[in-house]
């Protein structure tokens, strides 16, 4: 399934388990929603093929449901963040398309 475009804003947030490595955005609920109500092929651990946009970058990565399987998250990768001069605590704009 391709298409479906979301802008939102998501504070930063490192995963517990690893905060060194793992650095994510939740999207908000409707988004996810809506995102979990489209039909698509199976993947590994419920993921969605996206495009975002952050600051001046964009890349192709994958969302996945959270841990409860509300809404989804969005890694955000260390390059990204340093180009666009954000950390932990950090809200930003996220442009994202499904792919």
């Amino acid at each position: 399934m391709t298409g479906g475009t979301y802008e939102f804003e998501s504070s930063l947030w490192a995963w517990e388990a690893r905060k060194e490595l793992w650095v994510f955005a939740t999207l908000p609920d409707d988004a996810s929603d809506e995102i979990a109500d489209q039909p698509r092929p199976p993947s590994g651990f419920g993921a969605v093929k996206v495009r975002v946009r952050l600051g001046g970058s964009t890349w192709e990565t994958s969302i996945f449901p959270g841990v409860a399987g509300d809404a989804y998250v969005l890694p955000i990768k260390k390059a990204v963040r340093a180009k666009a001069g954000v950390t932990v605590g950090d809200t930003v704009a996220i442009g994202l398309e499904l792919i």
